[in-house]
C-alpha cells in the first residue's frame, strides 16, 4: 500500500535508539516500511509524561515490553495505515495518543498497510514501550483517546520476536458490493445498479486461485522492482440479499490488486468481459484492470492469521451494518 518511505525508515530508526535512552525525556512518533525502527525528533514534541498509577515500569526498567493489538477502523478520511507527512493515517493516530497514554517514544507497526479509504475488521499491529500496563488498561486508555473511527478490539502481551507483518502468514480481505442504493452504505460498499451475472463472477474469481503473475492487476508505480508473481491461497464469491461478497486469502498482495481484481470480475457479471479476457490478463500484461480499478470504500482487512489460525468458511451477513445493503 501507498508508503512515504524515507519519514518511516527515518522514524523508526529514532525510536529504537531512543528506546534504549532512558534519560531521554521525549519522544516523538514512528512510522513502518521495513524491519528496523526509526524515529525523527519533531518540533514541539512533549515532555514525557508521567508513568500513571498501575504501571509497572520503574526508573531502571528499560526493557522493551509488547503488545498485540486486534482493531478495527473505518478507513474514510483517512491517507491509509501508513504514516504520511502532512496526512491523516491510522498509524499516525495511534502513535500519537499511545505516547500520550504511556508518557514516552512507542513504535507502532501494521500487518496490513490498507490504502486511502480502505477500512479494517481485524487489523494486528504491535506496540513496543519501556511502559508497562496492564492490557485491559491499555485498550481501555488508548479507546477512550481515539477517535469514534478506530477501536481496539483486543491487547495482550507479545513475545519479544512478535512482528504483526513479517509474524503474519496469511491475511484475508474482503470486498463488498451491493446492488441497492442507501444513504448510509456508501462508505462502506460499491454501488452498482447494473445487474451481474454472479455465476460467471464465481468463475473468473475461482481464475486468480494459485500462483499467477499478477502484473496486470498492481499498479507499480510505488515499487517499481516489487516481484508480480503472487500466490493466491483462496477466493470466495458468495451473494446474500443484493450484497454480493468476494473475499480473497493469500500471504501478500500487491497495491491496488484486489481493486483491480473486483473492478474486472464486475466486467464479467455485466458480461463485458469473458473468462478467456481474464485468463490472458494472468498471462501476459494488460492495461485494462487499471481502468477497472474498484473504488477503497468497499474494501476491507478481514483478517490476519499466524501460526496455529484457520481461516472459517464466509457466513452471512457478515456483519450487522452489512445489512443495509438487503431489501426487505
Amino acid at each position: 500500500m501507498r508508503q512515504d518511505r524515507s519519514d518511516a525508515d527515518q522514524h523508526r530508526k529514532t525510536v529504537k535508539k531512543r528506546m534504549t535512552k532512558p534519560e531521554r525525556k521525549t519522544g516523538p512518533s514512528a512510522g513502518e516500511r521495513r524491519p528496523g525502527m526509526k524515529l525523527r525528533q519533531e518540533k514541539g514534541e512533549r515532555p514525557r509524561q508521567k508513568v500513571q498509577a498501575g504501571e509497572k515500569a520503574g526508573r531502571g526498567d528499560v526493557s522493551p515490553v509488547k503488545y498485540r493489538l486486534t482493531l478495527e477502523y473505518d478507513g474514510t478520511g483517512y491517507s491509509g495505515w501508513q504514516m504520511q507527512k502532512n496526512a491523516k493515517s491510522i498509524q499516525g493516530t495511534l502513535l500519537r495518543v499511545a505516547e500520550d497514554l504511556l508518557g514516552g517514544p512507542v513504535d507502532i507497526q501494521g500487518a496490513g498497510r490498507t490504502d486511502a479509504g480502505v477500512h479494517a475488521l481485524a487489523q494486528v499491529a504491535h506496540l513496543e514501550t519501556t511502559r508497562r500496563m496492564p492490557p485491559r488498561k491499555l485498550l481501555e486508555g488508548l479507546n477512550d483517546a481515539l477517535p469514534s473511527s478506530i477501536n481496539i478490539l483486543r491487547v495482550e502481551e507479545a513475545p519479544p520476536l512478535f512482528h504483526a507483518r513479517h509474524s503474519a502468514q496469511l491475511r484475508s480481505y474482503l470486498y463488498v458490493i451491493s446492488g441497492h442504493r442507501t444513504a448510509f452504505g456508501k462508505r462502506y460498499v460499491w454501488w452498482i445498479r447494473d445487474h451481474l451475472e454472479l455465476k460467471k463472477m464465481q468463475a473468473a474469481s475461482r481464475l486468480f486461485a494459485g500462483f499467477h503473475d499478477f502484473s496486470s492487476f498492481a499498479d507499480k508505480r510505488m515499487d517499481k522492482q516489487a516481484p508480480t508473481r503472487v500466490k493466491v491461497e483462496a477466493t470466495e464469491l458468495h451473494a446474500s440479499g443484493d450484497l454480493i461478497f468476494f473475499r480473497v486469502t493469500g500471504s501478500h498482495f500487491l497495491w491496488k490488486m484486489v481493486r483491480r481484481m473486483v473492478g474486472v470480475m464486475v466486467e464479467v457479471g455485466r458480461e463485458k468481459l469473458d473468462i478467456s479476457d481474464v485468463r490472458q490478463m494472468l498471462k501476459s500484461y494488460s492495461p485494462e484492470p487499471a481502468r477497472l480499478t474498484a473504488p477503497p470504500s468497499g474494501l476491507y482487512l478481514e483478517r490476519v492469521l499466524y501460526e496455529g489460525d484457520s481461516l472459517q468458511s464466509l457466513t452471512l451477513p457478515l456483519v450487522p451494518w452489512f445489512a443495509i445493503g438487503l431489501q426487505k
